[in-house]
Formats: structure tokens, sequence, C-alpha cells
């Protein structure tokens, strides 16, 4: 890393302690991410069992579509904390980032898994139109409104502890919670109806929605993650913006080969080339650009090539 990154750090030229004010911060976040997504995970996988069981017992589709929703869940949840375990590791030689791109994959993986339960759900459900089988609809009301406590509780315990805002594996977690939470309400719905009105077909009506909640948060997870794996420009920055404010650099005459790309939520990577008037100080150019690039957008990973007239090269393909 630059141990030099902006002039305030001057005095520390020792490379573990380059940024150290922003790892301590990290530190900190994850501690807590980790602990929101410990309770969140205990707590869900136990109303996972109770709503599967439940389901079988009550005979409820609506009861096991929301326990999909829960293995879902729980599985998002495990993988997220698998991800932030995986990301401490040390970089190693043959994997310079080290593996923070796991994080990345686990929630892919994660996505398609949930494809395959909703599919599963709906054609289950598809049979159940035919024939709606009776359901023992008081139980599955207790059943589904112990689930909707137990959701708020993670929720909740996401959201104190855990750094929901910024972070994309904490925010897909903490969105599948509510997700489920909508499941455990239609789950009760689903039950009032054929309580009162014994309208069985509602148990398939609502275990399609509840899987159609399922495709949502999937979808939305497999687009952000083949966004990053795609290299995508990070959603926070404008690459635009990014070329004006480095162009705005007293004897900045070009900006080419402009490069942003994420490594893993929250942490952003960007490099590219400036070509400068040939009496400029390079170093010192240099130096304003990392300062714009880390005050302005928030980015610490730079790579910035710095070129005068006379130096040549190939055509860039990208």
């Amino acid at each position: 890393m630059h141990s030099h990154h902006g002039h305030h750090h001057h005095h520390n030229h020792d490379h573990g302690h380059g940024h150290g004010h922003c790892h301590h911060h990290h530190d900190h976040t994850r501690e807590g991410n980790k602990k929101g997504l410990i309770i969140a995970l205990l707590i869900t996988t136990g109303i996972m069992l109770l709503e599967f069981i439940g389901g079988l017992v009550t005979n409820s589709l609506a009861l096991l579509s929301d326990a999909g929703h829960m293995l879902s869940d729980a599985s998002s949840l495990a993988l997220s904390l698998f991800a932030i375990w995986f990301a401490t590791r040390p970089a190693s030689p043959n994997k310079t980032y080290g593996f923070y791109r796991f994080e990345i994959l686990a929630a892919l993986f994660n996505g398609i898994t949930l494809f395959l339960i909703a599919g599963f759900i709906m054609w289950e459900a598809y049979h159940r139109f035919w024939a709606p089988p009776t359901v023992a609809s008081g139980t599955m009301m207790a059943i589904a409104s112990i689930g909707l406590l137990a959701n708020l509780l993670s929720a909740w315990a996401l959201m104190i502890k855990g750094d929901v805002k910024d972070n994309v594996n904490m925010r897909s977690a903490y969105l599948h919670v509510l997700g489920d939470a909508l499941g455990s309400v239609g789950a009760i719905m689903a039950g009032a109806v054929m309580f009162f009105f014994e309208w069985y077909i509602a148990d398939p009506i609502i275990s399609v929605i509840v899987s159609l909640l399922i495709l949502r948060s999937a979808w939305g997870v497999i687009k952000h993650t083949v966004h990053i794996l795609m290299e995508g420009t990070p959603i926070t920055v404008d690459q635009e913006e990014v070329k004006l404010a480095l162009g705005s650099i007293d004897g900045v005459i070009d900006v080419h080969d402009l490069h942003i790309w994420t490594i893993t939520s929250g942490l952003d990577s960007l490099s590219c080339h400036l070509t400068i008037e040939d009496d400029r100080d390079s170093q010192d150019i240099l130096q304003q650009a990392i300062n714009k690039i880390e005050q302005q957008f928030k980015i610490m990973h730079t790579t910035i090539q710095v070129e005068k007239s006379q130096l040549q090269h190939g055509d860039l393909r990208v």
C-alpha cells in the first residue's frame, strides 16, 4: 500500500499503519456485522425448522414456502458470515486481493439457490390449485406468528449491530430477513382466511406470492453481484465526475485509461493515466490526484501513471 497517503500521515512511514484509521473502523463494523449475523442466523434457523415441521403437520404450503424463504435466509446469513470470516484471511502471492471477492461469489450462489426454491414452491402450488387439501389453520397461524416475531427480532439485531447501509453483503442479509417477515404475514393472512371461511385455496395462492418475493430478492442479488464480477463501476461513483476532477488539476492535459471497479462491497479501486505538461513536477501532481480521489470519492486504492509528452504506449483496447 502507499504509506504516504495524504499529507496528514506523513509522520508514520511504516506500511502497516499507512491508513490505520480506516482499518480500525473496518474491524469495528466487522465485529458488529458478525454479531448481528450470528444472532439473526440462530433465530432464523430455529424458526425455519419450526415452520418446516409445522408445514408438514398442518399440511400448509404457505408455511412450507415461508420455511423455504427462511432456508434461503439462513443460507444467505451463513454465507455472509462465512464471507466476513473468509475476507479476513491474508492476501497471498497468487491472490493479491486476498479473498474479498469470495463474498461476492457467495452472494451470487445465494441468488441462484433462491430461484430454485421459488420454482419448487410454485410447482407444488400449481398442483394444489386443483384440489386444495384441508389445512389446520389455527395451528398454522400460531406458528406463522412466532415466525413473524422472530424475523422482526433478527432484522432488529442486524440493524442495531451491523452496517446495513453501506455493505452489500449485510444489506442483502437484512432484505432477506425483511422479506421473510412479509412471508410470515402472508402465512398468517392465509391462515385467517382458511380459519374463518374455509377457503383452502388461499394456501397455494399465498405461497405463490411468497415465492415471488423470494424471486425478487434473488434477482436483486444476482444483478448486483454480476455487475461487480463484470468489474462494473461502483454504484456510488460516476466515472465522468472522476474524469472532470482529475482533469481540473493544474498541469494535467489529459486523463485516459481510467478504470474504476469494486473488489468487494465498500472496497473500490481506481487506475488511470494522466498526461501532464512537461515542465511540471509529476510527484506533486500525483499527490494532488491521490488526495482528490480519496477525499471526493473515498477510493483508497489508486494506481496512477503520470506521463509527459515524449512517452508512447500502444493503443489500448479498453
